[in-house]
């Protein structure tokens, strides 16, 4: 069965690559079969960092988005999609006016939203119109990224985290890692498996405790990936 994995948030600066970047790199260490679709086409995230993996998806054009479901249906893997700020509304035409949901009930593929928030009003708000839009016809999971803000109370007391009970929402949290490592790692261009093991890369660019600090962030977002049981 393939899964096609929208990763998004709407707003900008909430960590949305760095969640599908992780997803890849999962891929990869499971030996897991992928394909990865930059839709973002103003960071093309994926063809910087897992050149292999990427193909450039044009959202904003009627049919652009649908290669993301011929990816899907002619083989069963996982297709993450890296979503630009401000997609929903794209998104969702595209969706509806294609009758996607319907098609990929006929075709055994399932749709998963990742939406990353971070601590800050917008979030919440944004969260509430996916909720709206496709929260009775997809499988939703909220990541907390703890890297982008640490108070998520005004989050949990919100009648949107009361809706996403209720619809059967999955909640993750992204655990921080170190500014300085994550800002390294993007000055190289690096996957996150290059930051651990590639020796090129000298103690100048990347040192020992770096290294230690991206293997220890990985497998804990791997460990949370598992909670999730067959989400992803």
């Amino acid at each position: 069965m393939s899964t096609v994995h929208f990763v998004g948030g709407e707003k900008g600066g909430v960590g949305k690559s760095v969640v599908a970047r992780l997803m890849a790199q999962y891929c990869i260490d499971r030996h897991l079969p992928f394909a990865a679709v930059d839709a973002d086409g103003s960071h093309a995230t994926f063809s910087r960092f897992y050149g292999d993996y990427a193909r450039p998806v044009d959202l904003f054009r009627p049919d652009g988005p649908d290669e993301i479901m011929t990816l899907a249906m002619e083989a069963d893997r996982r297709v993450l999609v890296d979503l630009p700020a401000q997609s929903q509304r794209a998104l969702s035409a595209w969706l509806g006016e294609s009758g996607v949901f319907d098609l990929a009930r006929e075709a055994a593929v399932k749709i998963v939203f990742w939406h990353v928030i971070d601590d800050g009003k917008d979030s919440i708000a944004t969260l509430a119109r996916l909720l709206e839009r496709h929260g009775k016809d997809a499988t939703i999971c909220v990541v907390k990224n703890l890297g982008r803000g640490t108070d998520f109370a005004p989050f949990e007391a919100s009648p949107v985290r009361n809706t996403a009970r209720e619809l059967g929402v999955h909640v993750v949290e992204l655990p921080e890692l170190t500014a300085s490592a994550m800002q390294k790692i993007d000055r190289l261009d690096a996957s996150f498996w290059a930051a651990i093991q590639n020796p090129a890369f000298s103690p100048e660019t990347l040192t020992r405790m770096d290294r230690q600090r991206v293997k220890v962030w990985l497998q804990s977002w791997y460990d949370r990936l598992a909670l999730l049981g067959d989400v992803f």
